[in-house]
């Protein structure tokens, strides 16, 4: 819906009314991406406060949509509850952060994508404890997956290109794209088989952890650490090709 001008007081309303529905989409969409203790009735708070500030402050006179506007709004209202419950520490971003050097420096120097046993020493750990450390971060690639790429209110998020690049349902949807879905669509292919299972089932099937642990008969931990791990590299290497437009 496009208003020629500012919406006012009644249009808010009628556009809080009539967009209600993408609140409880997008909140069953992110249940899955969201520490334990964050319930449903957290989220769909922090969504309908995204909702009325999007109502609020849309402008159509931009020439966008009120849903893109509003999805973007709903989203970044969930992760800031978030921020807020101050559900990662300093420890673990520092994890974080060293995994992902870690990643990309073998990256660099070997040409390929290591493996676990190749991270784990080049950190100084062992098997055990890098993958132990990749579970305890694995929250904090799901943060970076729903941040914007160019940093905008409207600009498109790691997520929203990985719904239009899925390697298994929808090939075709690439040849169609923009450049950033084009490396998108080349980075999840360069992701080891597990993982890019992993990814397609948690994002394009939205299956739970322990739904995707019981498919492809591994633990839940086994499938956090899959999933982490593949978030670093994406991260990693569409911020090595893309730059933010």
């Amino acid at each position: 819906m496009l208003y020629p001008q500012p919406p006012a007081s009644d249009d808010k309303s009628r556009l809080i009314r009539e967009h209600m529905y993408m609140a409880d989409i997008l909140v069953g969409r992110m249940m899955t991406q969201v520490p334990a203790f964050m319930n449903r009735d957290d989220m769909k708070s922090a969504a309908m406060v995204g909702l009325i500030d999007a109502a609020n402050k849309f402008d159509a006179t931009k020439n966008i949509q009120f849903k893109t506007f509003a999805e973007h709004r709903i989203r970044g209202a969930i992760l800031d509850e978030m921020r807020k419950l101050d559900w990662f520490s300093r420890t673990l971003r520092d994890k974080y952060t060293k995994i992902s050097r870690a990643i990309s420096d073998l990256e660099n120097r070997l040409g390929r994508d290591p493996d676990d046993y190749e991270v784990a020493e080049e950190l100084e750990l062992s098997l055990d404890e890098y993958q132990s450390q990749l579970a305890q971060v694995s929250h904090l690639g799901c943060v970076s997956l729903h941040e914007t790429l160019d940093h905008s209110e409207e600009g498109a998020t790691f997520l929203d290109q990985l719904e239009t690049t899925n390697p298994f349902h929808a090939p075709g949807h690439r040849l169609e794209a923009e450049e950033l879905t084009r490396v998108i669509a080349e980075v999840l292919e360069s992701l080891n088989e597990k993982e890019r299972q992993v990814i397609s089932l948690l994002y394009y099937e939205e299956l739970t952890q322990k739904e995707i642990a019981e498919v492809m008969g591994l633990s839940e931990g086994r499938v956090s650490q899959l999933h982490s791990q593949a978030l670093i590299k994406l991260k990693n290497k569409v911020r090595n090709q893309i730059t933010p437009y």
